[in-house]
């Protein structure tokens, strides 16, 4: 276990004092003045000098040894790379760099989140705003349950933009509080189009194929509400699965004594984050199946939650990029499908539209959102495993 490091204090007054020098800090050690670890390994035998003028910014601002052993990880430094510093690990080495390099002051020092796992009242907020998306289609779904032969066409679709309004507005709300919410400036609006685009394939994407398929579009369409009203009851495990990731990795990393030490222990516990949250979502899905009737399919409704899954996790650990590439591959895909269908009528093209027919025949319409999101979430968990397994990942967020 690491030993609570000291943090920096800054001057009450206006006037801009020198700087102040470090207190001690490697734990386990005999407590050394700060001014005589400034003064160790001084002259051209110094391997810690020319690291410590690169990331003199860094040092200086960092509010404690975690802090400065993230930057470097995230510059390309190593435990290997500590090495060659005469250090065992980037932790000692971030250690001996917030010793030696005097603190900044009179300016706010930016300190690293920690893990939330002690604000009741913060949780219970986010845990009662995390279920506003599940209970307006639940809500929705019933209404119009009950009245169907009843309320005409106008009145029921009257209905379903408003339970839809409420859904949507609910979700908003949970991505900006609780363990969903992403810092300011990474969330892009091109990553919110993508999984709009999704979530709507989940209501019309299987008779679009169908209407193509048969020579449309055209005539009636028919819906496939259940997988979304299933997606949006797993709105609450996401949350949820997100907490715990985020609490055990904190756990981890502050418990850790090397960057390989933290990333052998994160890697699993990423997995089995996902695992859980597959597990859910797949009896939401199952339940809300049984409750609104079949349509749909189920396996490209999972693959589609752990892929939003996997997209937010990225999002909030500082990696909207591959978030947002991995969301598009999958709108690319599924919008392929159909075009690639009309495409094939033309003549001498017919070649264009033989994958997705064999697709198809081997798997229903519901096989192409399946692989769509299948393979953008498989390639989404092979970047997480990596990215997320890293401490800067966890002191940046």
């Amino acid at each position: 276990m690491r030993t609570q490091t000291p943090t920096r204090t800054h001057p009450e007054s206006d006037d801009a004092p020198a700087p102040t020098p470090r207190a001690p800090e490697i734990a386990g050690t005999r407590a050394t003045p700060a001014r005589k670890l400034s003064g160790f390994r001084r002259g051209p035998v110094d391997p810690v000098k020319t690291l410590m003028h690169r990331h003199r910014d860094l040092c200086e601002r960092a509010v404690d040894p975690l802090e400065i052993a993230a930057g470097l990880e995230a510059h390309g430094v190593t435990d290997r790379t500590a090495a060659r510093y005469r250090h065992r690990d980037v932790f000692s080495l971030a250690e001996e760099l917030y010793a030696r390099v005097p603190a900044v002051t009179g300016e706010p020092a930016r300190a690293v989140p920690p893990a939330p796992v002690r604000d009741i009242e913060t949780r219970a907020v986010w845990s009662l705003l995390v279920l506003l998306p599940g209970a307006a289609c639940t809500a929705t779904a019933v209404v119009l349950k009950l009245t169907e032969g009843t309320l005409g066409g106008g009145a029921r679709l009257t209905v379903s933009l408003s339970g839809a309004l409420v859904a949507f507005l609910g979700l908003g709300l949970c991505l900006r509080s609780g363990p969903l919410r992403a810092p300011e400036g990474r969330s892009s609006a091109a990553a919110t189009l993508y999984a709009g685009w999704l979530l709507g394939y989940v209501l019309y994407g299987q008779a679009l194929l169908d209407q193509v398929l048969s020579g449309g579009p055209e005539g009636p369409w028919a819906l496939t509400p259940a997988p979304l009203l299933g997606l949006a009851l797993a709105v609450v495990p996401a949350a949820w699965c997100a907490h715990l990731f985020s609490v055990r990795a904190h756990r981890r990393l502050t418990g850790s004594r090397a960057l390989e030490e933290f990333a052998a222990g994160a890697r699993p516990l990423l997995l089995g984050t996902v695992a859980l949250f597959l597990c859910v979502l797949s009896g939401l899905l199952r339940l809300a199946e049984l409750g609104y009737g079949g349509g749909g399919s189920l396996v490209a409704a999972a693959a589609l939650g752990v892929l939003l899954l996997l997209a937010r996790l990225l999002t909030v650990h500082g990696f909207p990029e591959p978030a947002t590439t991995g969301l598009a591959a999958a709108c690319a895909v599924e919008a392929a499908a159909p075009a690639l269908i009309l495409a094939g009528r033309l003549p001498g093209l017919d070649v264009l539209a033989r994958p997705v027919y064999a697709v198809i025949e081997a798997g229903g319409t519901g096989a192409v959102p399946a692989i769509a999101c299948g393979a953008a979430a498989l390639g989404l968990l092979i970047h997480a495993t990596v990215a997320l397994s890293r401490a800067s990942a966890h002191t940046t967020a």
